[in-house]
């Protein structure tokens, strides 16, 4: 299960911004906040409002969801069994079946690995 709260959503706009390359002024600026203030919740010091959440969302262009969710804000919604609808869609073979279903676990894999990093 993963964990949410204050020090999760700082982590992860920290690695949304360095992955956009952009500066903490320079998203503190676009998201209308303090230096010290992003640098706070960066740092899991502050706790974000929603309308800050959706500024900081705004300014990384990403969605204003996943940052409510990671807060704790938001409960997360059930991811759907993707490999039970590609194993349950009549309209593949079971060779297009068995490819789509390693392609969705090797994507899946990936963004597990880009979480933990």
């Amino acid at each position: 299960m993963r964990k949410h709260g204050v020090s999760e959503v700082g982590s992860y706009i920290r690695q949304q911004r360095e992955r956009s390359a952009i500066s903490l002024r320079k998203l503190a600026e676009r998201a209308g906040i303090s230096n010290p203030y992003l640098s706070q919740i960066e740092r899991g010091l502050r706790k974000p409002s929603a309308e800050i959440l959706n500024a900081i969302a705004r300014a990384l262009s990403i969605s204003a969801e996943t940052l409510y969710e990671r807060a704790g804000l938001l409960e997360g919604r059930d991811a759907p069994d993707i490999e039970a609808a590609i194993r349950s869609d009549a309209t593949l073979n079971e060779r297009q079946k068995q490819a789509l279903t390693e392609i969705y676990r090797s994507f899946a894999a990936g963004q597990d690995e880009e979480e933990n990093t």
